[in-house]
């Protein structure tokens, strides 16, 4: 999947940001962290696992989620988040 369609989905962008600001956590808490549903958090999880964005360790029934800090991809892909966040202004050169 190219980078684009990864942070085309608005869910997924916030499970980055919300991970990006963590070492790691597990999927309760990323629902409430972003709002969200669980239904959608755990497609978007399978997604970003699948493409070696994240890394889920399973203890027991419990699943740990953190950044594969690792893969370029996941570093290129919070900068973009980054740059999107910021004012229009700071975006010209």
């Amino acid at each position: 999947m190219r980078l684009q369609q990864i942070i085309a989905s608005t869910c997924r962008q916030k499970i980055l940001v919300a991970l990006s600001e963590t070492k790691e956590t597990h999927v309760t808490k990323l629902v409430r962290d972003i709002n969200s549903t669980y239904n959608q958090v755990d497609r978007n999880l399978r997604i970003l696992e699948t493409e070696g964005i994240i890394k889920i360790g399973r203890y027991g029934h419990l699943r740990a989620i953190e950044l594969n800090r690792e893969n370029p991809r996941t570093m290129r892909l919070l900068k973009a988040l980054r740059m999107l966040d910021k004012p229009e202004t700071e975006n010209l050169d």
